[in-house]
C-alpha cells in the first residue's frame, strides 16, 4: 500500500479542479494547469478533496499510485503558492538581466547569451542571484537546469552557476604537487 498514495489532497478555497475521466485541470490565482494521468489510476473528488486510487492490484498501478498523487499535489502547490528555483552566479565580470521573456547571461564567454523563457516562467535577477518563478514544478526545474549548465560550476575557483542550496566540493589544484 502507496503511504503517500492513500493521502487526499485538499483543495484550497481560491482553487478550481475539474476531472474529466484521466485529464486532470487545476485552476488557481496563479495560473491554470493540465495533465493527462495514465488509466491505471483513478482520480475522484470529493468534499474539498481528492483522492486517488488504483485501478486494480497490478504492479504498474501500485507503482503510478503515489507518483499521480505527488504530480496532483504539485498541480494544486503550484497554482496557489507556485515554485522557484534559485541559482547563484560568481566569477569576474558574471552578470545577468531580464527583458521581458529574455534573460540575458554574461558568463565570461565573447558573447552573451539570451535565453528565451517559456510561457508560465518569470525571472528576477538580484545582485549575483537569478530567482526562476513558475506554477509548474517540472518547467520550473527544466529552466532552471537549462540556464544552469550554460555555466556550470569549476571545482577549483567556484567559478559557474550553481543552485543555492548546492555544495561545490572544491580542489586544491596544483599547490598539492609542489611537495
Amino acid at each position: 500500500m502507496s503511504r503517500i498514495g492513500k493521502r487526499p489532497i485538499g483543495i484550497p478555497d481560491k482553487v478550481e479542479v475539474k476531472i474529466n475521466g484521466s485529464v486532470v485541470d487545476v485552476k488557481g490565482p496563479k495560473g491554470q494547469l493540465t495533465y493527462t494521468f495514465r488509466k491505471e489510476v483513478k482520480i475522484d473528488k470529493a468534499d474539498n478533496a481528492i483522492n486517488v486510487t488504483p485501478v486494480d492490484d497490478s504492479t504498474a498501478a501500485r507503482a503510478l499510485w503515489g507518483l499521480s498523487r505527488t504530480l496532483l499535489g504539485n498541480m494544486v502547490t503550484g497554482v496557489t503558492t507556485g515554485f522557484v528555483k534559485t541559482l547563484e552566479f560568481n566569477g569576474v565580470g558574471y552578470k545577468a538581466a531580464v527583458a521581458g521573456s529574455t534573460l540575458t547571461l554574461n558568463l565570461g564567454y565573447s558573447h552573451p547569451i539570451e535565453h528565451t523563457l517559456p510561457k508560465g516562467i518569470e525571472a528576477k535577477v538580484n545582485k549575483n542571484t537569478i530567482e526562476i518563478h513558475g506554477s509548474d514544478k517540472e518547467l520550473v526545474g527544466f529552466v532552471a537546469a537549462q540556464v544552469r549548465s550554460y555555466r556550470e560550476p569549476e571545482p577549483y575557483k567556484g567559478k559557474g552557476l550553481k543552485y543555492s542550496d548546492e555544495k561545490i566540493i572544491r580542489k586544491a589544484g596544483k599547490t598539492g604537487a609542489k611537495k
